[in-house]
């Protein structure tokens, strides 16, 4: 299960409104060995796609090091779907291959933005190329 706050969700889902119809991608950092998601880390959709994302190299390893060196890592990767399911693509489920070497298990957060008036938000875990939806808890902060 994910569990996540409201301000993150929020955050999420007004990046990937504000770069629609390109998806929008990022990370929701938290303390190492938590599986707590606490900051929001926005970054360019390198391709600048609406059917694809990619973190720009150099971003995503500043990135990597600011977390490393606030003791936080990758709990959340997150993009968004501007025309389909919120569910993972063939690319994404490669993505996840590829970030194993490096995250441990992170929740994969997809959001679509397709309807202007309302998103979805779905997290899934992917281990050996295999997708588990998993259900997630969003809370109030406060």
């Amino acid at each position: 299960m994910l569990r996540i706050s409201r301000d993150l969700v929020d955050a999420m889902v007004a990046h990937a409104r504000r770069d629609h119809p390109d998806e929008a991608c990022g990370v929701l950092a938290g303390p190492e060995g938590s599986d707590e998601p606490t900051r929001f880390l926005p970054m360019l959709n390198a391709a600048r796609s609406p059917t694809y994302y990619q973190f720009d190299a150099t971003e995503w390893n500043a990135v990597y090091r600011e977390m490393a060196g606030k003791d936080e890592e990758p709990v959340v990767i997150y993009h968004s779907h501007t025309t389909t399911d919120p569910y993972p693509s063939r690319t994404d489920i490669a993505r996840a291959g590829e970030y194993a070497t490096l995250l441990p298990s992170p929740h994969y957060v997809l959001i679509a933005t397709r309807d202007p008036e309302v998103h979805e938000l779905r997290s899934y875990r992917i281990e050996d190329g295999e997708v588990t939806e998993e259900p997630v808890e969003v809370a109030e902060r406060g």
